[in-house]
């Protein structure tokens, strides 16, 4: 890969993904902590995933990687990568207990790695093992008890720990401790691909891959819960080649009140935004009018701001696109986290049981809080009678076929509780 990706409806040719494993079950134990938006279940989730990667390659001819499937095949033929990837699990690995037992243990550890298979180290770097170790058995065993602290458990979401763009690849920096560590792992795998990274942003900044949006000759960075202003300068600073360059704040949702507002509702740009085609973009426009966009535009070696601040709604109609707006509802249940295949064309959640759950998480929310999420929860309950007896879920709307864009609808019932769609849990590598 040396070009880059420069528009989100140019063919899409080739995704890293993440198929959640054992790091999800520790996840759903709190799901909440986890950064999940509900319960759901693993096996079912682990189901979509598959059916995903499988429309991915065979309705479409996507090239799909698997994030740990080829660092781990990378391991078993290269001994380098191998030691490369045991050394950093058993930095990992947190040992704790006397002296002499923490010693004992770190050198097992050492001396049983030729034994162990790479999935064995491939699992430590998931879960982040904490291991107690102390003599307390009367038959002079050693006692052991392991911890769990901070598995991977967003790691599926593979959209988040960077962003490709007009010039190359650029290394994010999460924004919840719960990911920081994500971007080493997804790092791994472009050393072992051999794709060259342009830049990497660094404490104090913090950027997402899902505030990153490529329109061709522009694209868009959402700032906000998860990316911040010392995120977008040192993503500016990469030169991602685009010759202007849209900042969209995130808009606080008016539904719930702004002294306790809740940034998970519309926490990347991508869960209110997104492109259909070269002509078409989906959102919200309860919440597109409300998010500012301050203007870029490239200047010497870098990005000047233009003085020019307009919303989002104005901006990308400013630009020639029509929007296809989607209801409160529609938006709380993944509709605009869409993935475009390739011009006119979008991989799209499957609506009616999403919304069905979304609905169900939102009533027990607002039946503790009624003050934060009474009104939202009025709203959305009469957007799913309105939408039922239209009989038209999303994404069958007859605003697409008036557009020209085809539908591909996934059924990502259990996927979606961790809280994103198609386009969160797909790192696009190449288009064009």
């Amino acid at each position: 890969m040396t070009e880059g990706v420069r528009a989100e409806w140019e063919p899409l040719r080739k995704v890293a993904v993440h198929r959640p494993g054992i790091e999800m079950f520790f996840g759903l134990l709190d799901p909440y902590a986890a950064l999940y938006e509900r319960a759901f279940s693993r096996y079912e989730a682990r189901r979509e995933h598959d059916n995903l990667e499988r429309t991915l390659r065979e309705e479409f001819g996507v090239r799909v990687l698997r994030l740990k499937e080829t660092i781990l095949d990378a391991a078993d033929r290269d001994p380098a990568v191998r030691r490369r990837l045991v050394d950093w699990a058993h930095e990992t690995v947190t040992l704790r207990g006397g002296r002499k037992e923490v010693a004992e243990a770190r050198r097992s550890m050492e001396q049983n790695a030729d034994a162990l298979d790479s999935l064995h180290f491939f699992t430590l770097l998931l879960l982040n093992p904490v291991i107690e170790v102390g003599r307390g058995r009367t038959d002079g065993g050693v006692d052991v008890r392991i911890l769990g602290q901070e598995p991977l458990a967003n790691l599926y979401f593979m959209r988040d720990q960077q962003a490709v763009t007009g010039c190359g690849l650029v290394v994010a920096r999460p924004a919840k401790r719960q990911r920081a560590r994500e971007p080493e792992i997804t790092r791994f795998l472009w050393d072992i691909l051999g794709i060259p990274v342009a830049g990497t942003v660094r404490e104090p900044g913090t950027f997402e891959g899902g505030d990153f949006m490529p329109m061709g000759d522009f694209c868009l960075i959402g700032t906000g819960d998860r990316t911040n202003p010392a995120g977008i300068r040192q993503f500016l600073d990469c030169t991602p080649g685009f010759d202007e360059i849209g900042v969209v704040h995130q808009p606080g949702h008016p539904l719930i009140p702004g002294d306790r507002p809740d940034p998970m509702v519309d926490m990347h740009l991508d869960t209110y935004f997104n492109v259909a085609g070269s002509g078409v973009v989906i959102g919200s426009e309860f919440l597109l009018r409300r998010a500012r966009v301050d203007v870029y535009c490239r200047a010497g070696g870098g990005y000047e701001p233009s003085g020019e601040a307009v919303s989002l709604h104005d901006y990308i109609r400013s630009k020639g696109f029509a929007v296809i707006d989607l209801s409160i509802l529609e938006q709380l249940s993944y509709a605009a986290n869409v993935l475009c295949i390739r011009d006119g064309s979008i991989l799209a959640v499957e609506g009616e049981l999403v919304m069905q759950t979304v609905l169900l998480n939102l009533e027990r929310k607002a039946a503790r809080d009624p003050e934060r999420y009474g009104r939202l929860l009025h709203h959305a309950e009469e957007d799913y009678r309105r939408i039922r007896s239209g009989g038209r879920f999303f994404p069958h709307k007859r605003e697409f076929s008036r557009h020209g864009i085809e539908i591909c609808p996934l059924h990502l019932e259990n996927l979606t509780g961790g809280y994103g769609g198609p386009h969160c849990m797909t790192c696009t590598l190449e288009r064009g």
